[in-house]
């Protein structure tokens, strides 16, 4: 990814968006939902320097937020089929999943805040729940607005940002916060999800014993 981050390379994409039109804005972050390895922060970065950062911002979070949707439609129509038992049928998801329809949205949409979460096991997790999909839809574009926005004006004007240290310094630092904030965030909310199922599991014992 490092390679990607320099004035040259930035300029030179933004260049081809402008040739291409915003199209291509949208289309790159909307692919970024099926193929997870693409850089959504270099298209993100892209679209601000190729279209100025609120057109740019808007494709960027219509192409995402889109994709994402539809990967949580799919999964919504499909997910119970046996071919995808191997992504569905792992402990991880199916804990998240019990935990999302006890806990409701709230969560979903903080994960979906930050960028270093792997949106597509959100998504995945989300369309296997039992999540309303126009609940879904609310959190999803409202967690992707607050992401988007802030890589759009973190990328809006690059060349100065790459060209100044003390901007660079700044960017970096907000960019490792971010980073830390969210792995406690993922962390805290592993634990209350063995927390929550754990109590959820005693609360059923408990009600067995005294039907018994």
């Amino acid at each position: 990814m490092k390679e990607w981050f320099t004035v040259e390379n930035i300029e030179l994409v933004a260049a081809q968006y402008r040739t291409l039109g915003p199209i291509i804005g949208l289309l790159l972050p909307f692919l970024e939902a099926f193929l997870p390895f693409l850089p959504l922060v270099v298209f993100v970065v892209a679209n601000a320097s190729a279209f100025g950062l609120w057109l740019g911002f808007l494709l960027s979070w219509l192409g995402s937020a889109a994709g994402s949707y539809v990967v949580f439609l799919l999964v919504r129509h499909f997910g119970k089929h046996p071919r995808l038992r191997f992504i569905t049928g792992s402990k991880k998801v199916q804990k998240l999943i019990k935990w999302v329809d006890m806990n409701g949205i709230s969560p979903l949409f903080v994960l979906l805040c930050f960028p270093f979460t792997p949106s597509v096991i959100v998504n995945i997790v989300a369309g296997l729940s039992h999540i309303h999909k126009k609940f879904y839809l609310v959190v999803l574009l409202a967690g992707k607005f607050v992401m988007i926005l802030g890589m759009s004006v973190l990328g809006y004007d690059l060349k100065s940002l790459l060209t100044s240290p003390v901007k660079l310094i700044i960017a970096a630092v907000a960019i490792v916060v971010l980073w830390f904030i969210g792995k406690l965030i993922e962390k805290r909310l592993n634990a209350r999800v063995e927390r929550d199922l754990k109590q959820a599991r005693n609360l059923t014992k408990n009600q067995d014993h005294h039907v018994r």
